[in-house]
């Protein structure tokens, strides 16, 4: 009897044990599970969010990118945006030359970032982000405020380079213009003032002359223009040995235009000097060219061509019209974006004919309230040259220009302006 009691009992206790230590195991079970499904459900989303952020600023910047290479007439950009106020199209200029758009160099370094986002979470993958940002590129934003913190830095980023491309010819002939044409370009950083470092400031070194450059991102061309290059003696060797593969740009004229428009220059400084006629004769009476005048040699175009194809393949170097800027700029612009490898953003949309001053100017920026032209100095009215003096002068020339054209295989047909008449009345 004892014995069945004692058992009763131990049968009735065991199975409570049994049953409480299950029902125990089973919730440990199910809350590890819980809190696990969470967690990855928290990564996930967190992911995500970071990722959806970095396709929002991917698209933003391809917009970005697309209105800074629109055809709009109204958009002009050079260096001088970078110091304006951040107007709706300061913002989208300097947002993109700072990140250079959205595409192969942006998507670089984009997926680092989202590296780091998978590694780390929360708080730490933002701070990483920014510190990174800190370190190398801006971070990304689509807010005005911060496109507009963006925009003060823009100076100071990048990497000061050597020029890539140099326009180193010739004086009067339109370089200027084909400069100012260039600068409205986004891939294009030039530096305003001629540096003349090969012909004036070469024992100053090449550090000395990097400095003067523009900072640059990648994709970007580093140029600069001195014409007086194109008749020192010295400018091919010195700039081939500092690149090879430089491409050179010369902006040739017609050579009797482009002594007068010297002269004329010359003479709103000096208005004591002789005539036209006076200096371009040794003995007038004889016809007797003065070609040491220099106004008269670096029209010699062909003489000076041959030092440089001493050094430079004419596959380096492209001929512009100084004629053809005047007539059809943006002709002449599509031509030199192609040689530069840019694609051709600098279109007739960018250039109006400016009566006053006799040549096309660029159509003014946006956030200016008057269009963006060459200064005072340029669109002087020639002085009246004696028809015989012209006549004599493209005599002269002739020989040298048939050179010029063979060597080129360009033909500017600066014959045909041949009949006595001053081929353009201003400079």
């Amino acid at each position: 009897m004892a014995f069945w009691s004692s058992t009763s009992v131990f049968t009735s206790k065991v199975p409570r044990k049994i049953l409480f230590m299950f029902t125990l195991s089973l919730s440990v079970t199910y809350l590890f599970y819980s809190l696990m499904s969470c967690y990855n459900s928290f990564q996930f989303q967190e992911n995500y969010v970071y990722q959806g952020r970095l396709v929002t600023d991917e698209t933003t910047f391809v917009t970005l990118r697309e209105k800074l290479y629109s055809t709009s007439p109204q958009v002009y950009l050079d260096e001088e945006l970078i110091d304006r106020t951040a107007t709706e199209q300061t913002i989208a200029v300097s947002s993109v030359i700072n990140n250079v758009g959205f595409d192969e160099r942006t998507a670089g370094w984009v997926r680092p970032q989202a590296a780091t986002a998978s590694s780390v979470s929360g708080a730490a993958a933002a701070a990483a982000a920014a510190a990174a940002g800190e370190r190398e590129h801006p971070e990304f934003s689509t807010t005005d405020s911060d496109l507009g913190r963006a925009l003060n830095c823009t100076s100071d980023y990048g990497v000061k380079k050597l020029p890539q491309a140099i326009i180193i010819g010739v004086k009067k002939g339109g370089t200027r213009a084909l400069l100012e044409a260039l600068r409205v370009h986004p891939d294009v950083r030039a530096v305003g003032n001629e540096p003349h470092f090969f012909d004036r400031n070469y024992e100053k070194g090449l550090d000395w002359y990097r400095e003067l450059m523009p900072s640059t991102l990648e994709g970007q061309i580093t140029m600069e223009k001195t014409p007086s290059y194109f008749v020192t003696n010295s400018a091919p060797k010195r700039i081939h040995m500092m690149a090879r593969d430089i491409k050179l740009i010369i902006v040739v004229r017609n050579p009797v235009t482009r002594a007068i428009s010297d002269y004329t220059q010359t003479l709103s400084k000096r208005p004591e000097i002789p005539t036209f006629e006076v200096l371009a004769f040794k003995n007038r009476t004889l016809g007797l060219i003065d070609a040491s005048w220099s106004a008269l040699r670096i029209g010699i175009y062909a003489l000076h061509l041959e030092s440089w194809m001493q050094y430079f393949p004419l596959s380096q170097m492209h001929f512009v019209s100084g004629e053809g800027l005047i007539v059809d700029p943006a002709g002449e612009m599509a031509k030199v974006q192609d040689f530069l490898g840019l694609k051709r953003i600098v279109t007739d949309k960018h250039f109006y004919f400016n009566k006053t001053k006799g040549f096309p100017c660029l159509k003014k920026p946006e956030d200016s309230s008057t269009p963006r032209c060459l200064g005072k100095s340029k669109g002087r009215t020639h002085p009246k040259i004696d028809p015989d003096v012209i006549r004599r002068l493209h005599k002269f020339y002739k020989p040298f220009n048939m050179m010029f054209y063979q060597m080129t295989g360009q033909n500017f047909q600066w014959e045909l302006e041949e009949d006595g008449a001053s081929p353009g009345s201003r400079d």
